[in-house]
Parts: C-alpha cells; sequence; structure tokens
C-alpha cells in the first residue's frame, strides 16, 4: 500500500512551506515549455521588460502562521522564457533593490530549460533594480520598457498592492501604451493603482481578467498548501474597483482586454507567455 503523503505544512524554521500532499497536487517536476519560435524577434536590445518581484517572503495568515511564499518560479521563467524567444530580455526589479523571494519549493526540478533561465538571471534575482530609483529618476532609462510584468505567488499580495511607486510605474506604463502583463496572483499587484485613491480613478476599472480565484485561496488551507485562512482576498478587492474576473476555477486560461495580458495559474505560464511575446511582437 503506498504511504498517505502528509496534509501538514512544513516548518522552514520561520514560516510554513505547503505541506508533501499539495506538492504532489500542484508542484510539477517538469512544465509545459513548448520551446516556440518567432518570426521576425524583437533585435533591439534596448527594449526590454520589466519585472516587478516581491522582496517579501512571509505572508501572516489569520491565525498568525507564516507562510514562506514569493513569487512563483514557473509563473516568472516560463514566460520570461518565452519573451526571450520573442527578442525581449528582462530586467529585474523589486520595490528596493532587495533580493527577489521566490517560492524554491515550487521549482520545477527536472525542466532543463526553466532552471537555464534562472541561472542566467541569478544575478539580477539577488541583486534586482529598485522601483523606487526609477521612479525617483522620473522614469528615465537608456532601456525602453516595452511591457511591466507582474509575477504571481502569493507573494505579489506582499508588499506590491500599496507601493506607490509601483502606482506610478502602472500609470506611466499606460499613459505610454506599454503592455501590462500579470499571472496567476499577478493581478495583486494592480491593487497600487488604487491606493490612496479614489475607486472611481481606478485605471483598470471596466477590464475583464482570468486570474487565480478567490474561492481556490479559501480551499487550499484544507491540503496545508498555506498554514491557515488567507489574510485577505486580492480578487475581491479588484471586483470592487470595477474588475471583472472571468474564472472561478483554474484550467491554464489566459485573457487579453486591451493591453493587459493576464492568465490563471502555473497551468497558464506557457501560454501565457506565448499571448504576451506575440502581442509584443505585434504590437
Amino acid at each position: 500500500m503506498t504511504q498517505e503523503l502528509s496534509k501538514e505544512p512544513v516548518f522552514d524554521g520561520i514560516g510554513y512551506e505547503p505541506s508533501p500532499f499539495s506538492r504532489s497536487q500542484f508542484v510539477a517536476a517538469k512544465t509545459d515549455y513548448d520551446f516556440s519560435k518567432y518570426d521576425n524577434p524583437n533585435t533591439d536590445k534596448h527594449k526590454k521588460i520589466m519585472v516587478v518581484c516581491t522582496e517579501e517572503r512571509y505572508m501572516t495568515m489569520k491565525n498568525g502562521k507564516k507562510f514562506s511564499t514569493g513569487n512563483h518560479p514557473v509563473e516568472t521563467l516560463v514566460p520570461m522564457l518565452h519573451l526571450e524567444a520573442a527578442g525581449f530580455e528582462a530586467a529585474i526589479f523589486t520595490p528596493t533593490g532587495a533580493p527577489v523571494a521566490i517560492e524554491m519549493w515550487a521549482m520545477p526540478s527536472e525542466d532543463e530549460a526553466v532552471k537555464s533561465i534562472f541561472e542566467k538571471y541569478s544575478t539580477q534575482f539577488q541583486q534586482p533594480k529598485s522601483l523606487a530609483d526609477f521612479v525617483a529618476g522620473n522614469m528615465e532609462s537608456d532601456t525602453e520598457y516595452v511591457a511591466v510584468f507582474l509575477p504571481g505567488g502569493h507573494g505579489a499580495m506582499l508588499g506590491l498592492p500599496e507601493n506607490d511607486d509601483l502606482k506610478k510605474v502602472i500609470n506611466w506604463s499606460i499613459d505610454s501604451g506599454k503592455f501590462m502583463l500579470a499571472i496567476c496572483h499577478g493581478p495583486a499587484a494592480l491593487l497600487a493603482a488604487a491606493h490612496n485613491e479614489a475607486p472611481e480613478n481606478f485605471p483598470y476599472k471596466g477590464y475583464r481578467i482570468k486570474s487565480f480565484p478567490d474561492v481556490i485561496d479559501t480551499q487550499t488551507p484544507g491540503i496545508g498548501y498555506v498554514p491557515g485562512e488567507m489574510p485577505w482576498f486580492y480578487g475581491e478587492k479588484l471586483e470592487a474597483l470595477g474588475v471583472e474576473i472571468l474564472n472561478n476555477d483554474i484550467s491554464g486560461a489566459c485573457f487579453t482586454d486591451r493591453k493587459l495580458i493576464t492568465g490563471d495559474s502555473p497551468l497558464a505560464a506557457n501560454n501565457f507567455g506565448k499571448m504576451s511575446a506575440e502581442a509584443l511582437l505585434n504590437g
């Protein structure tokens, strides 16, 4: 008989990583990255993707226990693989330039393509650019950022939704016609645009997205993915601001509304990356 996997979250010395059972359900050794090739890829090396990551690792749940999170590696790296294949390198940012927090427990251990791009950007993940410095410099740079990418992982809910520098970057990206790319919990970071603003001024009011549903976040404590109930739900906050979330499950679905591209989960990372790469190449 097969021994049943534990549903108890795993203590890391400060907080809790997902249980062995939940990892068996949601963490794959390999991704479905498909090595797509792109016609007429970008050749202007000054054009890059601004990847805004979290620098905070621990989410305090309602019961006071801490969830060890950060940005999800599949949701970060698989889209980056597609964007690179389309000719767009990434520039990694965090709010202050502190190292990126990454959910290393979710790294696909047998996926050489993902591990390779993680290694390529390892220095940037450890020493990212500062969003605060970029904003202080009036968002002027030798680099032309053609899109802003908000990777998922529950870490997107930490620090970013109330970051005023990110608020300015979001408004700058909209005013200058750039694409916004957000996957899974990544749309939580869009809440920065509503920070200290009247709700009716939210720039994504009336937009439709596909993202990680709040209803699933109510279920994950039962399998030990998180060590307690969520402290808050980003989806209900976006909906209160006039965003329509089109899905209540995760199937790998993606959606484009104007220049906002979204995907629902790690299952969407490959298609989300392709959709984003093609959108950037097609303008």
